[in-house]
Parts: C-alpha cells; sequence; structure tokens
C-alpha cells in the first residue's frame, strides 16, 4: 500500500492524541510517521535483503509484536517528555497495527507476517480489497502507482476527514471581554 493511506492513517491518529489544538499537527506530523514505521524494513531491498526474509520487506516489522515493541518504546519516550505515556502507546500502537492490517487486504506481494516472532509465515485477510503499490516513487509515479493513490484516497477519506474537520463544540479561546453587569 503507499504511504498515503498510512499518512491518512497517522493524521487520524495524531488528531485522537492531541488533547489541545496548540498539539495537533505536530501529533499529525508524529503519528504520520509512526503510522509509516513499518514500511522502513524496505530498506532492506538496497541491502539486498530477500523480500521473503523475517526481516524483509512486510516481515518481522510488519507483526503485531513488532507494533507492541515500538507503542511501548513511543510510551517510554512519551512518559520521559512528560506527555500521557498510556495514551501515546495505545494510539501508537493502533497506528502501527492498522498499517499492518491494511497491508495484509491488498492484492499482491508475498503477505505480512502479522505472527512473528511466532511464525514467520505470510498471510493475507481473506478480503482483499486494496490494490498492491508499486514500490519507489518511480512506480508511484507511474500510471497504476496513480491510481492505486487514487484508489486510497477513496478508501481512506474517512480517515482525512476525520483528522482536518474541524470538531464540533470546540472553540479558540475568546479575547478577553469585560464581565457583563
Amino acid at each position: 500500500m503507499p504511504s498515503i493511506g498510512h499518512v491518512m492513517v497517522g493524521m487520524a491518529a495524531g488528531r485522537l492524541q492531541a488533547r489541545q489544538r496548540k498539539e495537533l499537527v505536530g501529533s499529525m506530523l508524529l503519528f504520520s510517521v509512526v503510522s509509516m514505521l513499518p514500511d522502513a524494513d524496505a530498506i532492506g531491498f538496497k541491502l539486498g535483503v530477500p523480500y521473503g526474509a523475517p526481516f524483509g520487506h512486510r516481515g518481522a516489522m510488519h507483526s503485531l509484536a513488532m507494533a507492541v515493541i515500538l507503542a511501548v518504546a513511543l510510551g517510554l519516550a512519551a512518559r520521559l517528555a512528560r506527555r500521557p505515556a498510556l495514551r501515546v502507546g495505545l494510539v501508537a500502537f493502533a497506528a502501527l497495527a492498522l498499517h499492518d492490517l491494511c497491508d495484509a487486504v491488498t492484492n499482491g506481494g508475498l503477505g505480512v507476517a502479522l505472527w512473528w516472532p511466532f511464525s514467520n509465515e505470510r498471510i493475507f485477510l481473506p478480503w482483499r480489497p486494496l490494490p498492491v503499490a508499486p514500490i519507489g516513487l518511480n512506480g508511484m509515479l507511474a500510471p497504476r502507482g496513480l491510481r492505486v493513490m487514487a484508489a486510497e484516497l477513496i478508501v481512506f477519506a474517512p480517515f482525512l476527514l476525520y483528522a482536518l474537520v474541524p470538531r464540533r463544540g470546540v472553540r479558540a479561546p475568546e479575547a478577553s471581554q469585560p464581565a457583563v453587569r
């Protein structure tokens, strides 16, 4: 799946995690990066790691165990930064696990090592509506890649809308006004 869907999930996660309006943009940026972390394993292609290897693309980094490990690390980092550690950790886990599940509903590739380290088996979920994205910038900018991104924009639009549509009932602080007597 191209990064566009993962970014939209991350933006929604960032909005969910942000407690105040002033935190919103930073939180959306942070969780967009968090949501894409499992795809850091694509670096393995340049290092000669075979796609189907345990640490190849969609391998260990795409497992629920790794989502737990990364979420705990982010929660601990939040605690050090005097942020709500449990909330950050839970939202991070949700964003990371959703990345794994989204990749498991694509229609191509070798599947996702969702149960690593207990199993190296790559799996797909029974329902596979998302087209698999080409790997690399050249592939993403080709006609097929652009069609995949357009499909994801439609599928993940609810996440984007949640992230960007202003909340009802939340008001900006008003300027100080004289007390009414």
